[in-house]
């Protein structure tokens, strides 16, 4: 009578994840308080790490910075020959346990555990005709959380100024003006920390971010003299915002900016406004109650945060005032400079 064979499961290989093989390529960056140590196999994801975070300035919030892993894998192409379409699907948010994720789709992905201090970025080939959205909402999705979790630091939308280690947060909407006062400021002599996103330490509100990039309206040059203006557009790269605004995505470090070498200590708060100041002060005074009541409408993630309580206690204390507009940027730009300390 024949043997009956038994069938039986392959055994693994015994690396089958690649935890243990080294990248082919490996680049440390100093981000955020911490020590970011990027690889990849890929050559082009490592080229946009680096037009990422390359050439900024090294902050430090604690003696010993903790260090970061981030592993970028690019997949194969998949063959299709289908149009790309305008925009790759928005980025949904995920979690279970002390796993985060942001998920594109089934091929495009960010996971990540604070805890561990590690994150791993997937990318389609396909994905590389988007490189401004792998930039902003993969790649910046692992850096930040995982600097802002780890430390403990409140994450805010918003954009921060400084002068001598010191710095003023802007806030508002968007279309409020901040990259306008922003790139005014900078053209001023002002240190630039961040456009749109600053994490915060609650104690002592000390202020990171990555100096980076900026994102104006094409019509916002028209303040510019023509010099600053050719400039500029000389070096903007299109891109165009989740919310259908196309703007010119302007590198400052091929500028010659004053990029914030350290984390700069908040003294004060502005809210810009969309209303004008009509002969009246630009800088308005608010009180305290006005102040947590824009932020909790404002800040809804941020206040979700374990740090929040602590920033909010402290960032109460801060004088804070909402900005009108008035003729001209530099007119808010001089009016902040009245916030700063005076060299």
């Amino acid at each position: 009578m024949r043997r009956q064979r038994r069938t039986t499961l392959a055994a693994p290989p015994p690396d089958p994840f690649g935890e243990r093989r080294r990248a082919a390529r490996c680049e440390r960056l100093r981000l955020l308080g911490g020590e970011f140590d990027f690889e990849s196999d890929s050559a082009r994801l490592m080229r946009l790490v680096r037009a990422a975070y390359a050439r900024l300035p090294a902050h430090s919030l604690a003696s010993v910075a903790p260090r970061f892993r981030v592993r970028l894998v690019l997949t194969p192409a998949s063959g299709a020959a289908a149009r790309a379409p305008r925009e790759p699907p928005a980025v949904r948010p995920l979690a279970s346990g002390a796993l985060l994720c942001g998920a594109m789709d089934r091929a495009n992905f960010v996971a990540l555990t604070p805890r561990q201090r590690a994150a791993l970025v997937v990318v389609a080939h396909e994905m590389l005709r988007y490189p401004y959205h792998v930039r902003y909402e993969l790649l910046e999705f692992a850096v930040y959380v995982l600097a802002a979790r780890a430390q403990r630091l409140v994450p805010l939308h918003a954009a921060c100024l400084g002068r001598d280690d010191t710095g003023v947060l802007l806030m508002g909407a968007s279309g409020a003006g901040k990259s306008t006062v922003v790139l005014h400021g900078l053209l001023a002599g002002l240190d630039f920390l961040a456009e749109d996103s600053v994490l915060v330490r609650p104690d002592g509100l000390l202020a990171t971010g990555v100096a980076n990039f900026v994102h104006l309206r094409r019509d916002s040059l028209r303040f510019l003299a023509r010099a600053e203006r050719a400039t500029l557009l000389r070096r903007a790269v299109p891109i165009r915002r989740r919310s259908g605004v196309e703007k010119l995505e302007v590198d400052l470090r091929r500028l010659p900016c004053r990029l914030a070498r350290a984390p700069l200590t908040i003294r004060a708060l502005v809210f810009l406004s969309a209303r004008r100041a009509r002969g009246r002060a630009l800088l308005a005074p608010l009180p305290r109650q006005a102040v947590l009541t824009r932020l909790a409408a404002g800040q809804r993630y941020a206040a979700q945060q374990p740090g929040w309580r602590a920033f909010r206690s402290r960032i109460a204390r801060l004088p804070a005032y909402e900005l009108r507009r008035g003729s001209h940027p530099l007119a808010a730009v001089d009016a902040l400079r009245e916030l700063l300390p005076q060299r």
